[in-house]
């Protein structure tokens, strides 16, 4: 039986999810190539180690993801993890000779998203889910990449966010209320924008990417307290900003999926200083310092191989001392208004 991990609860819905839990991008061949029998042995390791929230996506591999998710899990008890996924992308099949020029590496071949947040397109995304998955039951669905950070176009941003809260927002609520979905959120890169969806729609959940970690902690100033204000829960994707809180900072580490610049790799290296001087991994920090946030519910780190999914689970039992962030906090690398661990966990 897996080993169980510390579980909280998504807001007001009757579903637990593991503090640790495991992001499917990585799986699905974002930036990286990993096999299909390597990927379904870390999801199984994951959750043989006590993970029991697991979040994927159609855009991640365009399918790629779910399908190596739904085969790590779809004959595990169905009741003992948390699956969620994402809508606002549909896949449709390539014609026979069809090029598609911005087709992302590392995806299956043959098929190409197409952006739908309709009503129509909520229920043909999810049920495309469904079917590569195996899976009869997804518990957690998220609005997808509406954000400048995906559309780099303000008047595309607008549209898609009419779009989902006049139509596709009514597909996840009567889903909702209907039972088929415990939890509906919106899965985003940036917390104003997250923000904004919280005023304008009710969800359970938000799952923001990088965001809120060890390096930037902005959403403190008004998102998260609006969060706790309105008994929505945060999920914590990308809590490493893409690699270089993963630890060994030096020139080159990513950030935000780029190289990091000089001053972002000067101010990891100095937050990495100070948890070397107590004996801690960076790694460690990064991962235990979101929960510490009432708002906060899970923190869904990637991980490429088995052994970086121990690891995390490693990391997130070792304790840490209360004076690692008294000094973060006292050198100026952790602003001084956010919630930190009490000692020995989060």
């Amino acid at each position: 039986m897996p080993t169980a991990l510390p579980h909280r609860r998504i807001g007001r819905t009757a579903i637990d999810v593991t503090e640790l839990g495991l992001g499917g991008a990585p799986i699905g061949g974002f930036r990286v190539t990993i096999p299909d029998a390597e990927a379904v042995a870390l999801v199984d390791a994951a959750y043989q180690a006590g993970i029991a929230f697991f979040d994927t996506s159609p855009f991640y591999g365009y399918g790629r993801s779910e399908l190596r998710m739904g085969a790590a899990l779809r004959e595990k008890p169905r009741d003992s993890y948390v699956l969620s996924t994402k809508i606002g992308r549909v896949m449709r099949t390539l014609r026979p000779g069809e090029v598609v020029a911005d087709l992302r590496p590392n995806c299956l071949p043959g098929f190409a998203p197409t952006f739908d947040y309709t009503y129509d397109g909520v229920m043909r995304s999810l049920e495309q889910s469904h079917l590569r998955m195996g899976i009869a039951r997804i518990d957690v669905a998220l609005i997808h990449d509406v954000d400048f950070w995906t559309t780099q176009d303000r008047a595309v941003l607008e549209e898609r966010f009419r779009t989902v809260m006049e139509s596709g927002f009514r597909a996840l609520d009567d889903l909702r209320r209907a039972g088929v979905i415990g939890a509906i959120g919106i899965g985003l890169n940036e917390s104003d924008t997250s923000l904004r969806f919280l005023q304008a729609g009710d969800f359970d959940c938000i799952l923001l990417a990088g965001r809120y970690t060890l390096l930037e902690q902005g959403a403190l100033a008004e998102f998260m307290p609006a969060c706790v204000k309105r008994g929505t829960s945060v999920i914590l994707g990308g809590p490493f900003n893409s690699g270089i809180l993963a630890g060994n900072v030096k020139p080159g580490a990513t950030y935000d999926y780029a190289n990091a610049p000089p001053a972002i790799i000067e101010r990891a290296q100095r937050i990495e200083a100070v948890c070397g001087r107590h004996g801690v991994p960076l790694a460690a920090a990064a991962l235990q310092f979101p929960l510490a946030h009432p708002a906060v519910c899970s923190v869904i780190p990637g991980a490429l191989s088995v052994a970086e999914v121990e690891q995390n689970v490693g990391h997130m039992q070792r304790p840490i001392p209360s004076d690692l962030w008294a000094e973060l906090i006292h050198e100026g690398l952790l602003d001084s208004a956010a919630p930190i661990p009490r000692p020995g966990r989060p």
